[in-house]
Order: structure tokens, then sequence, then C-alpha cells
């Protein structure tokens, strides 16, 4: 089983775009793929229960497959970090059930795809935080940058603190919105690339991948 997690340089850079196309793409080579938010915030009512959007768009790009606890663990309806949103209803995140759900998920599968939630020091628990969450699942981590302005100081940023946590870097991927320039997205990438050795790729929305 090969796995991926996929942190941001912060909230709404593209986590979800990325891990979806990721799925997608290993579905259509016919690999079974998991595909795991364990935690989102902003989350949908409907009825009783709470839905999570980019959890949804994950069970989908991976086959749709995924019920119950695989398919959204820790759902939150106010759009803040996951702490104080647990916090806010009594809840207190487990990353010891978090990993054991990737385990269960994981098994037999292809490919396993875990996406934190904002960015890499998001608070989890009082001392946990998604590197926490990263480290002990021991995966590889991918991550994502938005494409624009801004872009090379919160990537070079975001890689220093997943090196300085001792985990393996996987890549780099930035997302590019169709109204965003691709020509600036690819020097961004570029000097990125140049200045941390990893590889960095643009993925131009509708899901065009670019090798700078």
């Amino acid at each position: 089983m090969k796995g991926l997690f996929i942190t941001g340089t912060g909230t709404g850079v593209g986590k979800t775009f990325v891990t979806a196309h990721l799925a997608r793409q290993a579905v259509r080579f016919g690999k079974r793929v998991f595909a795991f938010k364990p935690v989102e915030t902003g989350c949908a009512r409907i009825g009783d229960e709470l839905y999570g959007a980019d959890q949804e768009l994950l069970f989908e790009a991976a086959g749709g497959w995924q019920q119950g606890r695989l398919r959204r663990l820790y759902c939150f309806e106010l759009a803040i970090a996951p702490l104080p949103a647990a916090r806010a209803v009594g809840v207190d995140l487990d990353l010891a059930q978090i990993a054991a759900v990737f385990r269960e998920g994981a098994e037999g599968v292809d490919l396993a795809l875990v996406e934190g939630a904002g960015g890499w020091r998001v608070p989890l628990t009082l001392t946990a935080d998604m590197a926490s969450l990263a480290k002990q699942l021991g995966l590889p981590v991918v991550v994502v940058g938005t494409a624009g302005l801004g872009t090379i100081n919160h990537t070079l940023l975001t890689v220093e603190a997943v090196s300085r946590d001792g985990c393996v870097l996987a890549g780099v991927v930035l997302s590019c919105r169709p109204d965003e320039d691709l020509a600036f997205a690819r020097a961004n990438a570029v000097e990125i690339e140049r200045r941390t050795g990893a590889r960095v790729v643009v993925l131009h929305e509708p899901e065009q991948l670019v090798d700078v």
C-alpha cells in the first residue's frame, strides 16, 4: 500500500482539489483507493446528520465504496479550527482513533490518501496538531499551496516545518484556479523547486497537471 498525507500552506488552498485528483487518477488506472479526511469543520447539517463537503468529494473520487466512519469520522458545524470546533460541542479529538480508522480503510488498497484540515500547525488537541497526525500515520507528505502571490514564502515555511518535524516530503503541488495566470504559477513553482530540491508541479483546473 502506498500512502500520502496531504497538507496545505493554509485553509482554502486546494488540498481537497489535489487529493480528489490523485484519487480519481488512481481509480482510472484500476487501483483501489482509500481517500480519507478524518476531521472537517464548517459541515452542513441535514436533519440530524452533519455532512462535510470535502469528505463527500473524496468519497466520490475514491469510487464511492467507503461507508460509516471510513467515509466521515469527525464532522463539526462551526467553520473554525478543529480544536475549538470540537471543544464547542464537548468532543475530544482522538488521534489514536483516527489512526485505527486509517489502518482499517487502508487494508488491502493500492493507495491511501489522508487530507488534513487547514495547515500543518492547525491544532487538533491541546498538545497535537496536523503535524502530529502525519507523524503518527507515518506517511510521506504532499504540501499544497496556492499558485499566486505569496505562495513562495508560505510554501517554503511549510516545507521547512515538515522537514523539521522529521517527516518525509513527497512533493509540492501548486493549485492553480482557472482565472489565475499559469505562467506566473509555473514561475513560482520553479523558484520553490530551486530552493527546496523537491519535485514541484502545478495542478491547473480542470485537473491539468503541469510540470515545471
